[in-house]
């Protein structure tokens, strides 16, 4: 399973403008983990997730998926392990019907036409879209376009998902039903979100980036119980965690 397997060593990120937007990143995440990035507006999440497949490259460091590092050359094999679900879905949507978009992965994969069919049927129905299949993408809702830019990763069948931002856009009931489908993916899950008593309820490991750096990496219930740490980073405790104002009790309804 060591391809399921995503390491970033020193990784630097600098703008064209002088940017310093990540400054000597590391970490390792291992196969089936469950790993939350977060941070405050501006920390480096998005960019970070950019460069674990090739959307940006680094000014300095190195990253490696599996046995490969990743570059020019294995570029294309990296893009069919780790998939990725940009923050806005208007990045990711670009053909004239919901099922061309779902499809145009698998199809560049070069797998049969049945083969192709089946994957988008799949991952349309994981998403409950399967009745938006016809649809042209910009008339669709905004939490619309989100289930429909997942089911294109997930038809590609990535080892790797990685997600910016995945509930925004969502309403309640359809972000219950992203995490449910995240609790069924069983590979390795990598994803951004300001959303974090979702972090809380899918992963059991925070890495937190302030500033471009890695301020904190480990469980996720003793990070958000640190307040010290929060404040300095600019973050709160999931709702879930956060005292009543009024009657002193937690979220779950413990004193």
């Amino acid at each position: 399973m060591s391809h399921h397997i995503v390491e970033v060593k020193h990784l630097r990120h600098v703008y064209p403008d002088g940017t310093d937007a990540l400054r000597d990143v590391s970490f390792r995440i291992t196969h089936g983990e469950s790993v939350a990035i977060i941070g405050a507006n501006g920390a480096g999440k998005s960019t970070l997730l950019l460069h674990l497949n090739g959307y940006l490259i680094p000014s300095a460091g190195e990253i490696r998926i599996g046995d490969f590092p990743l570059n020019r050359e294995t570029l294309p094999e990296i893009r069919r392990t780790v998939g990725m679900v940009f923050q806005d879905p208007d990045d990711q949507l670009f053909m004239p019907t919901v099922r061309e978009d779902v499809s145009f992965g698998p199809l560049n994969l070069g797998l049969p036409g049945e083969e192709v069919e089946r994957r988008v049927a799949d991952a349309l129905r994981r998403v409950d879209a399967a009745h938006l299949q016809d649809k042209a993408p910009y008339h669709l809702s905004g939490g619309e376009k989100k289930r429909v830019a997942i089911a294109t990763v997930l038809s590609m069948s990535p080892d790797i998902l990685v997600m910016d931002e995945p509930t925004n856009g969502l309403d309640p009931y359809a972000r219950r039903q992203l995490i449910g489908l995240l609790r069924e993916f069983r590979h390795t899950k990598i994803f951004t979100s300001h959303d974090l008593d979702m972090v809380m309820e899918l992963c059991e490991r925070v890495i937190i980036l302030h500033r471009g750096e890695v301020m904190a990496d480990g469980p996720a219930a003793e990070i958000f119980q640190d307040e010290e740490l929060l404040a300095a980073c600019h973050l709160e405790k999931p709702l879930s965690m956060q005292g009543c104002p009024r009657c002193g009790t937690y979220g779950g309804g413990r004193p």
